[in-house]
């Protein structure tokens, strides 16, 4: 599937929040119906399950006492109590579903439920680092970043062979994730282990979103780490490029997502990742860099098809706190009109605007935002009728509309056209700046020519009449409010 529509749940939060809704504790397997059926609704091709492996007791001890994260849980969720704090999912202390969730049994059936409707389940993998409590800690010691005396950031661990301090999980620029200890991607021994243990989840669901995925490249790990001394020859190569392969021999329609920053997507697609997030598009939006936007898409070019384009994750503040309404409907309507992954967020719909920890248990409960909720009420059942995701998408150029007007730049203009449908084509037109712009565009459907155009934007009132020559000899002219969004569906007479 070239332009999947992604819908990322918080497993916790979001059963918590169904057995409140239904009046009884619900689990993977006992799902209701009419949840399960909005999925489908909405036209959801992937549902992301985030953090549906359970935290252990070490790793859950360090939620409960780390100074900054008690400060967090007060503005995520006020009145908690220490049984609303489970540790965060991503210090995995198995690569078993909680019991919390109903187990791997509970998380089969969920996966079956989802299939019936046509729709992917996507789970976690976290390659970095495990959870204190993780087996392979006290088992197997060497896999990880480690020295025989005390270092910053690391954990101390007794061992048949004398004392061991690990390394907490980390990237190269913020200290050490003290729920965590480091894999060391320098042994082999670490790659084959890491390898299988990613096998394993791939029988569980159909892909997996892999976290700080860039962190594993050789040249990031070796700069994050070649302070610490290692004791053995150390492994070539790329493990993503082994890993990916090897599971795609079983699996070759299984989906990798990339967590990735610092420019290294790229690196991570040619590695075999088919999507990587897309967070300078998200840096502009929420910035509000509206003139950069268009150079950032266009000079990405194909590569736009292996981005997951997104509004808000759990690692992001919510969108609807980040930005005014104007903003976040234009950006949405950019987002989802993008060739490549569309990845949406629990809580986006309904303008949820606290901040949800992945440490909780539960979130707070929040009014709707009656005017956002109506935005995505109008928007999903819009895409889902356009040849958006459907065919073929490319990003256009605009052009001056006249010679001393550059405000073209601020226009972002996407086509698509499913193939063998020359009388239909859909055009998504979004100015991200804040005054109105104005621009010419060269259509490149085919089929334009000796042909009358009605033109009628499916998320408003507006309709237009195009002649096809004018169209090929002049371009078409667009003149778009400010923060002005459509998604207009051109048909021919």
């Amino acid at each position: 599937m070239a332009h999947p529509l992604l819908y990322e749940v918080n497993a916790r939060q979001w059963l918590s929040d169904l057995s409140l809704k239904h009046g009884r504790a619900i689990d993977l397997a006992s799902i209701p119906e009419e949840d399960l059926n909005g999925f489908k609704k909405h036209g959801f091709t992937h549902i992301w399950l985030m953090g549906v492996w359970p935290t252990g007791p070490k790793s859950r001890e360090q939620a409960l006492t780390h100074p900054d994260l008690l400060n967090a849980y007060h503005e995520a969720l006020p009145g908690w109590t220490e049984d609303d704090i489970l540790g965060s999912p991503y210090a995995v202390a198995d690569l078993s579903v909680s019991e919390r969730l109903g187990g791997d049994k509970a998380l089969a059936t969920f996966r079956k439920q989802l299939a019936k409707r046509g729709i992917k389940l996507i789970l976690d993998f976290v390659p970095n680092h495990l959870g204190l409590d993780h087996a392979f800690v006290s088992a197997q010691p060497d896999l990880f970043v480690s020295r025989e005396h005390p270092f910053p950031h690391s954990f101390p661990l007794d061992t048949p062979n004398g004392p061991r301090f690990l390394a907490h999980g980390k990237d190269p620029y913020f200290p050490g994730w003290t729920d965590t200890v480091q894999l060391d991607y320098r042994r082999k021994a670490t790659r084959e282990a890491m390898s299988a243990l990613l096998r394993s989840v791939s029988e569980k669901c159909d892909g997996v979103r892999c976290d700080m995925a860039m962190l594993l490249l050789s040249e990031v790990f070796h700069g994050t780490w070649n302070h610490v001394p290692l004791d053995t020859e150390v492994a070539t190569g790329e493990f993503w490029a082994d890993a990916i392969s090897q599971v795609k021999r079983d699996h070759p329609d299984f989906l990798f997502l990339a967590e990735a920053y610092w420019g290294l997507e790229g690196r991570l697609c040619e590695l075999g990742f088919d999507y990587a997030y897309d967070k300078h598009l998200y840096d502009l939006i929420v910035h509000d860099r509206a003139w950069d936007v268009q150079p950032h898409l266009l000079g990405m070019g194909e590569h736009n098809r292996r981005r997951a384009h997104f509004l808000e994750n759990h690692d992001e503040p919510r969108i609807a706190e980040s930005v005014d309404y104007e903003r976040h409907r234009a950006a949405a309507i950019l987002a989802m009109g993008l060739p490549g992954m569309r990845f949406l967020h629990d809580g986006q719909f309904e303008g949820v605007r606290r901040f949800a920890r992945v440490q909780l248990a539960r979130r707070a409960i929040e009014p709707v935002d009656d005017a956002i909720h109506a935005l995505y009420r109008t928007l999903l059942p819009a895409f889902a009728q356009s040849p958006v995701s459907k065919g073929d998408g490319r990003i256009l150029t605009p052009r001056r509309a006249w010679d001393d007007n550059p405000t073209s730049q601020c226009i972002n203009v996407v086509e698509w056209q499913e193939t063998g449908k020359e009388n239909h084509f859909d055009l998504v037109v979004v100015n991200m700046a804040p005054h109105q712009a104005q621009c010419r565009v060269q259509l490149g459907v085919q089929g334009l020519e000796n042909g009358v155009w009605h033109m009628a934007d499916r998320l408003g009132d507006e309709r237009w009449i195009r002649d096809g020559n004018e169209l090929i000899t002049q371009g078409l002219y667009l003149d778009v409010a400010a923060r002005g969004a459509h998604l207009y569906s051109f048909t021919r007479e």
